[in-house]
């Protein structure tokens, strides 16, 4: 049986319950599109949390991984590939920093972040055995592993997990009073920071934050360390999002699109002095730099400039804001938006205990566009970056369809 209720049962009776889906079962993508198993199309507009900048199944990212998948997929580290050493110069040459620790989830490589950072502080800033010290942000998302839910403040990812971590301080998210107050702490290793925080709802800081944090990193010696994950790869419209600024971290830390949604990828890139404090046997992963994965980066990366997907999310990204703005103007129901690119977010006028976002993106579902709620009255937008002018528009008409027509439904019952 191949049925989106039969798909939803399996899950449900087999699969840990670690998820809360919307209800919709996915068995196909090409593009901006998904189908389910019943043939119905739908515009996917959260590009799996931004890991399908270059859209499903993209035939180059696609014909690579076959054609890598057929020669050679892994030798761990164990040995030499003929495909890593190209890997690393083509990331080199692509995002300008001295060297490329290769790893495969993003959590892996906000850890790895985390470990060069502690290492660098220890044998280039001279702090003592155990004493480093890493700055974080409120409202943060890096990952679930122990050490990352150590320095969340999100009670559903800490509670019940502990003992917690220890090693962090967690400061307000664009406030560069807190910052520089913390930073006189000599213990200080660096700050981790998402340019935009996404899973916090797309809070988008002040102008001129991300430049002027990283000035004051350096002027502490405190290792900038971005998390660019879901805001890199052209995502907000530039290759990186403190691209907008002119900020050059010491740490960037890649995942999602790194693979355009084909095979999990990421990495930490830095300059030498900070990577070259890592040694053999120091850290590593079986599948860490493996060929597929090296063929598949190198091929989705290849598509982000190929396909100028930087200038398209800058130009569709304001396309769809000053629509979203003559919404507000039309609606109660939406009090904000905000977002840079094509990473946006629509703020419901409701409390985040209710259930109004779920139940507009159920609406969208059956008005053939995919959405999710995030924090409870937040709904994230973030589609396929290859998407047409076109294609945008006619999402932008089902999105004020859905809302006008759920908020009429409900002022008349």
């Amino acid at each position: 049986m191949n049925s989106t209720q039969h798909a939803i049962e399996l899950e449900n009776k087999y699969g840990a319950h670690n998820y809360h889906p919307l209800p919709v079962v996915l068995e196909r993508g090409e593009g901006v599109f998904v189908w389910d198993p019943e043939g119905n199309r739908y515009y996917d507009f959260l590009s799996a949390y931004s890991a399908v900048n270059q859209g499903h199944c993209h035939p180059k990212i696609i014909s690579t991984l076959k054609e890598q998948a057929e020669k050679l997929t892994l030798v761990s580290r164990a040995f030499y590939s003929n495909m890593l050493g190209q890997y690393e110069e083509y990331m080199h040459d692509y995002f300008g920093y001295d060297k490329l620790l290769p790893m495969n989830t993003g959590a892996e490589a906000v850890e790895t972040s985390i470990k060069l950072c502690r290492k660098w502080a220890y044998e280039r800033k001279g702090i003592e055995p155990d004493r480093a010290k890493i700055l974080v942000a409120d409202g943060n998302f890096h990952g679930r592993t122990t050490s990352i839910i150590s320095f969340s403040n999100d009670p559903l990812a800490r509670a019940n997990f502990g003992p917690y971590t220890p090693g962090f301080e967690s400061i307000p998210y664009d406030d560069l009073d807190a910052l520089e107050r913390a930073l006189q702490n000599p213990n200080v290793a660096g700050y981790l920071v998402e340019p935009i925080q996404g899973e916090a709802g797309v809070v988008v800081p002040s102008e001129g934050y991300l430049k002027k944090s990283y000035q004051l990193c350096k002027k502490n010696n405190a290792l900038y360390i971005a998390d660019e994950i879901q805001t890199g790869i052209a995502r907000t419209g530039q290759l990186l999002c403190v691209d907008h600024e002119g900020v050059r971290p010491d740490i960037v830390i890649l995942g999602k699109a790194l693979s355009g949604g084909a095979y999990p990828v990421s990495a930490a890139l830095a300059d030498d002095e900070v990577m070259e404090c890592i040694r053999p046997g120091e850290h590593g992963s079986t599948y860490g730099g493996n060929p597929l994965a090296c063929a598949v980066a190198m091929a989705a990366l290849d598509v982000v400039k190929e396909e100028n997907l930087a200038e398209n999310a800058t130009r569709l990204g304001s396309i769809f804001r000053d629509e979203m703005e003559q919404l507000i103007g039309e609606s109660n129901l939406v009090s904000s938006v905000r977002g840079k690119g094509l990473l946006n977010a629509m703020v419901i006028n409701d409390t985040p205990e209710s259930n109004t976002a779920w139940n507009i993106c159920l609406k969208l579902k059956e008005n053939g566009l995919l959405a999710k709620p995030t924090h409870g009255n937040i709904i994230r937008f973030a589609p396929p970056l290859i998407m047409t002018e076109e294609q945008l528009m006619d999402c932008i008409r089902i999105i004020k369809k859905t809302v006008l027509d759920y908020e009429h439904a409900a002022v008349s019952q």
